[in-house]
């Protein structure tokens, strides 16, 4: 990571026109302490006479310091896996509903931000997962995720079968909806709403959830980041994996996948003073009185 920030790349949530007013003040906001600012191109087809240069999420990320990102945790899911293999970190300003990685607000993003900028931050690293699809032993896909990859049915398929195996070890064949691999930033998104724990994201793990098994012996497990998992289905309908519900590949019987941490890590900036266990009892409702 570069300090002091130079250059800065602004980024909002895909369709959404009404960032474009938050996004074009913070803008000026960051101009006026003498920084560059660039907008995402497709954040800058919702700003009307914008002064700022438009760039894509490549571009941006071999000449910025720094990416803010207005919109929710599927904005923020989107960035990570584009923007972290280039080391560069993250702010998010939450525009959704959850904000879990995105923890400012339109509110106080200004004043957080300019405190960002004299350097008043908690820096945080964040697990990614790579997965590669095999067919025959040649790699037909591969993909980044930050929250989990998914081996599911469709709507309309019936249950799927699967072996596991965890650094070569065998571990056991499932039937299932599906299995989910997550990161402990993940264990806040569809594992938990799948029965799995929650982790704090500063653990260095990996969580396996299964998807309504068919066996109620079929546990979450959690084991070290260091493992290769490999995900052998034998038997198939319509299946596919998905990486953080953002890109999908059809599976084919026998396809094998193989799901381990990637090498580099997202960067999440915060302000001073942030607390993951603030964040859970405010986004899951413990704070309030029963």
């Amino acid at each position: 990571m570069k300090f002091p920030f130079q250059n800065v790349a602004l980024i909002g949530k895909h369709k959404a026109p009404e960032i474009a007013e938050p996004l074009l003040r913070l803008a000026a906001f960051l101009a006026s302490r003498g920084l560059t600012v660039v907008v995402d191109s497709l954040t800058a087809e919702h700003l009307k006479d914008s002064p700022y240069p438009a760039m894509t999420l490549d571009e941006i990320g071999s000449v910025v310091d720094l990416a803010i990102v207005l919109g929710g945790d599927g904005t923020m899911l989107n960035i990570a896996r584009t923007l972290s293999p280039r080391h560069v970190p993250l702010v998010g300003v939450n525009q959704g509903r959850l904000g879990f990685l995105t923890d400012l607000t339109l509110d106080n993003m200004q004043d957080s931000i300019a405190a960002m900028l004299d350097g008043k931050f908690i820096t945080e690293q964040r697990l990614l997962l790579s997965a590669q699809i095999l067919r025959n032993d040649a790699e037909v896909f591969s993909g980044l995720a930050f929250n989990e990859v998914v081996v599911h049915r469709s709507s309309i398929s019936s249950m799927i079968e699967f072996e596991v195996r965890i650094d070569g070890e065998y571990l056991y064949n499932q039937r299932a909806d599906g299995l989910i691999v997550s990161t402990p930033t993940g264990s806040t998104a569809y594992a938990m709403s799948a029965g799995g724990a929650i982790l704090h994201p500063s653990l260095d793990v990996i969580e396996l959830v299964p998807i309504c098994p068919h066996t109620l012996s079929n546990r979450p497990i959690v084991v070290k980041a260091s493992s290769v998992l490999e995900i052998l289905t034998h038997r198939t309908g319509d299946v596919r994996v998905r990486f953080d519900s953002h890109t999908s590949y059809d599976l084919q019987l026998h396809d094998r996948i193989i799901v381990a941490r990637y090498p580099e890590t997202a960067c999440l900036l915060h302000p001073v003073g942030h607390s993951y266990y603030h964040t859970l009892r405010e986004k899951l409702l413990w704070n309030q009185t029963l």
